[in-house]
């Protein structure tokens, strides 16, 4: 009687320590994301100038391309074709920054004020990307506001399929910024990296130019590209295109699919950023 009573005790302990640590991680993981949601709000010029490019793509460069680009290709204007890939323009910018900030920090040597936190080190990467996702999101939500501009219509489940999956996209993004910025200790190299990968990404994904204009190697090596993935889930929820997309062979993957793969990519590229970033002596 006494050992069952010795045995409740400690399960009971236990539960409650287990229930405390799981509060404990949560806070450091709602602590990241209420940081950079004031970093966010703090700088609103920055917000502007993030959200102008985009912007000034969509009215300028698809205004100007409208007339050049026949819609019987397309399957309708150019500017409505562009308009999902302005959007994956508006959400890469922010997700990216949050690759540049964890070096700098590291950098700087204010990453050790983070680490010697007691929450575990993958719940401190989890509000990192968590922070970066929803200030990426709410970036790529401004613009999903100006649905007009790129003729589509508001109609609320319509911008509700869109803001999930530039959610989604916006995860993946942050994912896969923080594996090389866990590797690169030079705001420098990974700003250089950068500069390499991030246009010929996004050109390569079909978000500017339809993939069955481009050569037909880009075409094939867009099957490894996530951002074509996310331009082509996107496009499809906005409305029906007759330019191709990603395609496996002769067949295109349906959108429950393409959401899979950015989805399995995010989580693979988490996983591997979390080997490196719970090593003392390489994050110090």
């Amino acid at each position: 009687m006494t050992r069952a009573r010795t045995t409740a005790r400690v399960s009971s302990r236990a539960g409650r320590a287990g229930a405390g640590g799981a509060r404990q991680e949560l806070r450091a993981i709602h602590a990241l994301i209420t940081r950079d949601w004031l970093r966010l709000a703090a700088n609103p010029t920055n917000t502007v100038l993030l959200l102008l490019q985009p912007l000034l793509f969509l009215l300028a460069f698809g205004g100007g391309l409208s007339a050049l680009v026949p819609d019987t290709a397309l399957g309708g204007q150019y500017r409505a074709f562009l308009y999902p890939g302005i959007l994956l323009m508006a959400i890469q910018a922010p997700a990216i920054s949050v690759g540049i900030r964890l070096i700098t920090d590291r950098y700087s040597g204010s990453i050790r004020d983070l680490l010697v936190t007691p929450a575990r080190r993958s719940s401190l990467l989890c509000g990192i990307c968590l922070g970066g996702c929803a200030t990426a999101t709410a970036q790529g939500a401004v613009l999903l506001a100006l649905a007009p501009a790129g003729q589509l219509p508001y109609r609320p489940l319509l911008l509700a399929g869109l803001l999930a999956e530039l959610t989604l996209a916006s995860f993946t993004l942050t994912a896969l910024t923080l594996l090389p910025a866990v590797h690169i200790r030079r705001p420098e190299t990974f700003t250089t990296l950068l500069s390499l990968t991030s246009a010929p990404l996004l050109f390569g994904s079909g978000a500017l130019v339809p993939l069955s204009a481009l050569p037909s190697w880009v075409t094939s090596a867009a099957v490894l590209n996530p951002l074509a993935y996310a331009t082509d889930l996107l496009r499809r929820t906005a409305g029906p295109t007759a330019s191709a997309g990603v395609y496996w062979g002769a067949w295109q993957p349906p959108p429950v699919v393409e959401a899979g793969v950015l989805l399995l990519t995010a989580v693979i590229a988490l996983l591997w950023t979390a080997r490196r970033f719970g090593r003392t002596d390489d994050m110090a």
